[in-house]
């Protein structure tokens, strides 16, 4: 992408933003972008967003599992950024007016004790740098409508990042297998996905050593105190005003989330 196209595409997603309005889809405006200029869009997104006084808090890892990444025509992961104003609390009422397309996923949330900083991260070094772990549950938003989404138009997109939901029970990593860990998600009380954390990259951990690897040659280095969410442990479910989400995660506790009812805009 040229500058004025790149700055372009970084204006429509503004807009989608300020207007409340989803854009049609940007790989349709800018047919021959990369994914490598889909980051650039991004990264222009979240300087901005710091310059306006957020503060970037973390990462995520998206298309952690094989069925989105062939349904993506991708063979790997991609991420994005959490910035302090994506953190919600839980059992809070949270407007699902800040988002346009929501849908939510059960994560399994690493909070670092040390930097990771790759290239050449192993898992060991992954697990020395984890404190400890978290049930979560993130917000997935997309600026494009009808989450009619390209690999480039999930990246740019910040990777189609919304909102973060962390419970409050902290885990030791000796004290789970986060492979085996199993996850049910009730929306309003009723069943509604099943997974296990075996279902991102075979492993969480795997996810988390792959973003470490892939943000330091860019400059980036995952700091104490950031929250990583790996990739969701279920398919998303789509959530509507009033709805009332729970994630139990074996061996880590639940996390509950509460949507305002629509007259609470």
């Amino acid at each position: 992408m040229e500058p004025a196209e790149l700055q372009d595409a970084v204006a429509l997603l503004t807009s989608a933003y300020e207007r409340r309005e989803p854009i049609d889809p940007l790989v349709k405006t800018f047919p021959d972008a990369t994914v490598e200029d889909a980051y650039r869009v991004q990264q222009e997104q979240v300087r901005a967003w710091v310059a306006a006084g957020d503060v970037v808090r973390g990462h995520k890892v998206g298309l952690a599992s094989a069925a989105m990444q062939r349904q993506m025509g991708v063979n790997q992961p991609d991420f994005g950024h959490l910035t302090s104003s994506m953190f919600l609390l839980e059992h809070q009422p949270i407007p699902t007016t800040r988002f346009l397309q929501p849908r939510i996923e059960p994560e399994i949330a690493f909070v670092l004790g040390a930097p990771l900083c790759g290239p050449g991260v192993t898992v060991a070094d992954a697990v020395r740098a984890v404190d400890f772990v978290l049930p979560s549950l993130e917000i997935v938003d997309s600026r494009v409508r009808d989450w009619k989404i390209s690999i480039f138009d999930t990246v740019a997109d910040n990777a189609s990042s919304g909102g973060v939901i962390l419970g409050s029970s902290p885990t030791n990593l000796r004290d789970v297998d986060l492979r085996l860990a199993g996850c049910t998600l009730h929306v309003n009380g009723q069943l509604a996905a099943t997974g296990a954390g075996g279902a991102v990259l075979g492993s969480p951990i795997n996810a988390l050593v792959w973003l470490a690897n892939t943000v330091g040659p860019l400059g980036v280095t995952l700091e104490p105190g950031h929250v990583v969410l790996p990739g969701s442990m279920t398919a998303a479910q789509t959530v509507r005003p009033g709805d009332t989400v729970v994630a139990t995660m074996a061996g880590l506790g639940s996390v509950t989330a509460v949507f305002a009812p629509e007259e609470d805009k």
